[in-house]
């Protein structure tokens, strides 16, 4: 069963409220964004569309939950960037941070490749669940618990074609 969580307004106006973030930080500087597949494809689509600054996009694929609602803590990339991204603004744009696991792979893996800067963007920061101590830049909405779908975030590759988002309710 699924029960309403952020309707398309709700959602609209933190994509909003981010990108306004977002520009005023970065100035009108370039920025590299990063794109965690497959959870953040509609987010980052959206997010982009608010950001004038020059931009170029890039996709990560990584994932630790298989089709489970509880993460393996084994990360797993299947895709990895095409662009170079040392020197760069580095926005990683990520659905949800829930246990922190896969950000902090993918924060060190970037990391390593000398950007000049380098943020976090998540569109859900899940606390209850967290492993490691990551923080995202820019949040759009903080909660405590729940399994979330809708608006790019699945259960089992189902769910994505949510235009809002719902928690999953066990029956």
């Amino acid at each position: 069963m699924l029960k309403k969580l952020f309707s398309k307004k709700d959602i609209k106006n933190a994509v909003k409220r981010l990108a306004l973030s977002i520009k005023k930080d970065f100035k009108g500087e370039k920025i590299v964004f990063v794109c965690l597949l497959r959870g953040s494809f509609m987010f980052t689509s959206d997010l982009i569309r608010y950001i004038n600054n020059p931009s170029k996009i890039d996709f990560i694929r990584a994932s630790s939950y298989g089709y489970n609602m509880k993460s393996k803590g084994k990360i797993t990339i299947t895709k990895d960037l095409e662009e170079n991204i040392e020197g760069e603004n580095v926005v990683i744009v990520e659905d949800i941070i829930d246990s922190g696991l896969t950000l902090t792979y993918i924060r060190d893996m970037l990391l390593k490749r000398n950007p000049k800067s380098l943020k976090i963007c998540a569109l859900v920061d899940k606390r209850a669940k967290r492993e490691v101590e990551i923080e995202g830049d820019y949040v759009g909405f903080t909660i405590d618990d729940g399994f979330i779908v809708g608006y790019g975030i699945d259960y089992a590759e189902q769910y994505r074609n949510l235009p809002e988002i719902y928690v999953v309710e066990r029956e």
